[in-house]
């Protein structure tokens, strides 16, 4: 029987992000993506204009009629809060469907660049700390992993020997690349000590020394493994790359993948996604054009037939 996971994320019409990426990688994954919207809007908010509506109230309307279904999920992926009611609302959710037999991915969406998002609280962060410890793993970039274990990500930066860099663009030699995959596996795990069982780091920057080219690198910890997988950068950031790469490690845990694999294909994925984009000159706003890579993510052996 096919897989099912609940993903709890905004609705965006236009930016190849939220929902509208989960459902697609989790799909072509041989997953079945339930979507519970946390908001509708025209288009995502890197956008200069664009409508907005919070789900919140509707989310407990949603979560009534599949109780009265008595569904059950094999995983539960959670991207975008718009505020501590809402979290309070997700953790609602868990209390009903989150089974010892349910996964939890929790995309812990605060922050990049080295700030926490201005439309977001300190007592939002905390709240968000909350909801990543119920997680059986969490996909934060540097600086939302900072935020999560109350680090400066300045001092982060500071360390790497990168001073005047943010956490999420530590361009520096090779032994900078050591120093910050180092400190950021240190992070991970002390989030890991009352918390997720796995942690991936999303979106770490740095500069190859042997060549000079400019690096993107993703780092996946779990109990005994620590793995990190780069690839070049190109071009510059896209709207909802952060949801794409969740969205597969979501799909690759309910099909019983291997995280370290899934980190990886991820990776390779978005990073042709971006290079195609950046060739065909797609603004940043609309997203990385990933559909036709979507095949990248099937389990090899599908043999079709007739159906008769």
């Amino acid at each position: 029987m096919t897989k099912k996971i609940a993903v709890i994320n905004d609705l965006s019409g236009f930016g190849r992000c939220s929902l509208t990426a989960a459902v697609s990688v989790t799909a072509a994954m041989g997953v079945q993506p339930c979507p519970l919207p946390t908001a509708v809007l025209s288009a995502q908010t890197g956008y200069p204009s664009y409508f907005y509506d919070d789900y919140t109230d509707k989310m407990a309307e949603i979560q009534k009629e599949w109780e009265k279904m008595n569904v059950r999920f094999d995983g539960i992926y959670m991207g975008f809060m718009s505020g501590c009611r809402q979290i309070d609302r997700a953790v609602e959710f868990l209390d009903t469907f989150h089974r010892e037999d349910t996964f939890l991915l929790v995309d812990p969406i605060m922050g990049d660049n080295g700030e926490r998002f201005a439309i977001f609280s300190s007592e939002f962060q905390k709240e968000m700390k909350r909801l990543a410890k119920r997680a059986d793993i969490i996909t934060p970039n540097l600086t939302e992993l900072c935020l999560l274990t109350d680090t400066d990500p300045g001092k982060i930066a500071k360390t790497a020997g990168t001073e005047g860099a943010d956490a999420d663009k530590l361009a520096g030699t090779a032994r900078d690349q050591k120093q910050i995959v180092n400190i950021a596996e240190k992070l991970a795990r002390s989030v890991m000590q009352d918390g997720p069982k796995e942690v991936v780091i999303t979106g770490i920057r740095f500069t190859d020394s042997s060549d000079g080219r400019e690096m993107m690198g993703n780092l996946a910890v779990t109990k005994d493994r620590t793995q990190f997988y780069a690839h070049p950068f190109i071009g510059q950031g896209y709207s909802g790359t952060g949801d794409l790469f969740a969205s597969v490690i979501a799909g690759g845990k309910a099909r019983g993948d291997d995280l370290a694999e899934d980190v990886k294909l991820a990776g390779e994925m978005i990073a042709l996604a971006i290079r195609d984009s950046v060739r065909d000159g797609v603004p940043r706003n609309e997203g990385a054009e990933y559909e036709k890579y979507l095949p990248m993510l099937m389990k090899s052996g599908f043999v079709g037939g007739d159906i008769r």
